[in-house]
C-alpha cells in the first residue's frame, strides 16, 4: 500500500482519480485462495465475500445502478474512447475506495481496443500509467509518463497530471530530488491557468517532499497553511487526502496530534488506505479495541484484515479461535497473490510473517525484497523492524543509508534499536513521543 498513491489520489487534477499505490498504501488481493481453482459443491456455498462498500444503503443503491448503466453504454459502443476513459476513472476511484485491486482489471477491460497501442492517445496513456504505477510496475509508468511529457502539444491539464502522477512514482522508488523538480514545476506559472486547486496540490507536494528530507517543521507549517487557506476554486473544508498528509507527517515525528487528523481524514474520506493508516496508529497506540471497531465490516480487503488480525492478537492473544482464523485466511490469500505471480506485497507479507507467524527470518527476507523496489517510510520501518528482530541489524543498513543521503526522520524506527537514534525526531530521541505496540507495529 504505498503511501505516495496519496499524491494520486488525492492531489488529483480531476483528470484522474489515482489508486493507492504502492501502500496504498493499496493494490491487494482480495479473493481467497485463487477463485480460479475454487469449486463449489453446493448452490449455498460462498465462494468469496466481495468488499463492503461505503455509504448508506441508498448510496450504495445508487451507485451500482449507475454501474450497471453505465456497462450497458459500454456495451453498445464499446469503441467510443470519451465513455470508456470515463468509466476506467470511476473504476480507479471505486478501488481506492474499497480496496478492491479487480478494478484495475476493469480499466485495463474497457480500455482494451486501445491498450497495446504504441502511440496510444494521450489520456489513454495517462491512465495507463497509473495502473503500471498501482500495480508496482514502476518503470513501465515512467516510460510512458516520460514520453507523455516529451509531447509538445499536451493539453494543460493532461501535462499537469503527468508531472504529478510522475512525482508519485519517483517518490515511491526514493528518488526525492527528482519527485521534488516535477512538483516544482507543477507549481510554476505553466500551470498558473488551472487555479488555485492545482497550486494547493503542487505546494502540498512539495511540502510532503520537504517532510521527508529532513525538514518536518517547516512541512509540517506549510500543510497547516494549506488546510487553512481559503481558495477562490476549492470549497469546503480541507481536503481527506490533506488531512491525511498531515497526520501521517505528525506520526512520523511523534506528536499525538496525528490521531485528530487521522480521523478527520477518514470522515472526509472513508477509504480503505485512510483506514488502515489509521489502525496502524491505533495499533502502535496500544489501541486494538478501537481498531476492530473501526473496520468492522471491511475484512474483504487484505490490508484491513492485516491489521484486524493483528488487533485480535493485541486483545485476545495468539492462541485465541479468531486471531487464529484470520491470520490463516491472511496467509491464504498471500498464497493465492503468489501462485498469480503477484509479488508486490512484501511489505505487508513482511508485517504477517513477523507479527503474526512470529518468523522473522522470513520477514526479513521479504522486506528486504520490498526495499530493493520501493523506498517509502513505511518500507523502512518494515525493514529496521524485521532486522532487528532477527538479531540482524546490519541488515537494515541500506535504509541508514538512505536516511543520511535524504536527511529523513521516522518516530518508528525506534523499533530498530540503538542505530535508529540519528533518526528519530528530537521528541522521541529524548525519549517521549509515541508509546509504539511493538507487536503490532
Amino acid at each position: 500500500m504505498a503511501r505516495a498513491a496519496i499524491l494520486l489520489r488525492g492531489l488529483s487534477l480531476a483528470l484522474l482519480v489515482g489508486w493507492p499505490a504502492a501502500g496504498s498504501p493499496s493494490s491487494f488481493a482480495t479473493a481467497s485462495l485463487d477463485a480460479g481453482l475454487a469449486v463449489p459443491t453446493r448452490d449455498d456455498e460462498i465462494v468469496e465475500a466481495l468488499p463492503a462498500h461505503v455509504g448508506d444503503a441508498a448510496q450504495r443503491r445508487a451507485s451500482r445502478a449507475a454501474e450497471r448503466a453505465q456497462r450497458a453504454q459500454l456495451q453498445a459502443h464499446p469503441d467510443e474512447l470519451a465513455l470508456a476513459l470515463q468509466a476506467a476513472r470511476d473504476a480507479l476511484a471505486r478501488g481506492r475506495r474499497r480496496g478492491d485491486p479487480r478494478e484495475l482489471g476493469t480499466v485495463e477491460a474497457v480500455l482494451a481496443p486501445w491498450w497495446k497501442l504504441a502511440q496510444p492517445p494521450p489520456e489513454l496513456r495517462l491512465m495507463r500509467a497509473t495502473v503500471h504505477q498501482s500495480q508496482h510496475e514502476f518503470e513501465a509508468a515512467q516510460a510512458d509518463l516520460d514520453t507523455l511529457l516529451a509531447l509538445p502539444a499536451l493539453a494543460l491539464q493532461v501535462r499537469a497530471q503527468a508531472e504529478l502522477t510522475r512525482a508519485g512514482v519517483q517518490q515511491v522508488l526514493g528518488r526525492l530530488a527528482e519527485a521534488e523538480a516535477g512538483c516544482r514545476r507543477l507549481a510554476g506559472p505553466a500551470f498558473i491557468a488551472l487555479g488555485d486547486g492545482a497550486r494547493r496540490n503542487a505546494l502540498a507536494c512539495l511540502a510532503e517532499l520537504a517532510s521527508l528530507q529532513g525538514r518536518d517543521a517547516a512541512a509540517s507549517a506549510a500543510l497547516a497553511r494549506l488546510a487553512n487557506a481559503p481558495s477562490a476554486d476549492v470549497a469546503g473544508d480541507a481536503p481527506g487526502w490533506l488531512q491525511l498528509m498531515r497526520a501521517e507527517l505528525a506520526q512520523r515525528r511523534g506528536d499525538p496530534a496525528a490521531g485528530a487528523l487521522f480521523a478527520a481524514a477518514l470522515q472526509s474520506d472513508p477509504d480503505v488506505y485512510t483506514l488502515c493508516a489509521y489502525a496502524d496508529w491505533l495499533l502502535d497506540a496500544g489501541r486494538a479495541g478501537e481498531v476492530l471497531a473501526l473496520l468492522a465490516g471491511h475484512e474483504a480487503a487484505d490490508p484491513v484484515l492485516l491489521r484486524i488480525a493483528l488487533a485480535e492478537r493485541a486483545a485476545y492473544g495468539a492462541r485465541d479461535a479468531r486471531t487464529r482464523r484470520d491470520t490463516r485466511l491472511l496467509g491464504e490469500r498471500f498464497d493465492a497473490a503468489l501462485l498469480r505471480g503477484d509479488r508486490s506485497h512484501g511489505r505487508e507479507q513482511s508485517r504477517y510473517e513477523l507479527d503474526l507467524r512470529g518468523d522473522p527470518a522470513s520477514a526479513l527476507r521479504l522486506a528486504q525484497a520490498n526495499w530493493r523496489v520501493q523506498h517509502e517510510p513505511a518500507d523502512a520501518v518494515a525493514l529496521v523492524r524485521a532486522a532487528h528482530a532477527a538479531g540482524r541489524d546490519a541488515a537494515a543498513g541500506d535504509v541508514w543509508r538512505f536516511l543520511r543521503e535524504t536527511g529523513g526522520h521516522d518516530a518508528r524506527l525506534a523499533a530498530g534499536g540503538a542505530a535508529a537514534a540519528p533518526f528519530l525526531p528530537a521528541r522521541t530521541a529524548a525519549g517521549e513521543g509515541l508509546s509504539m505496540n511493538r507487536s503490532a507495529s
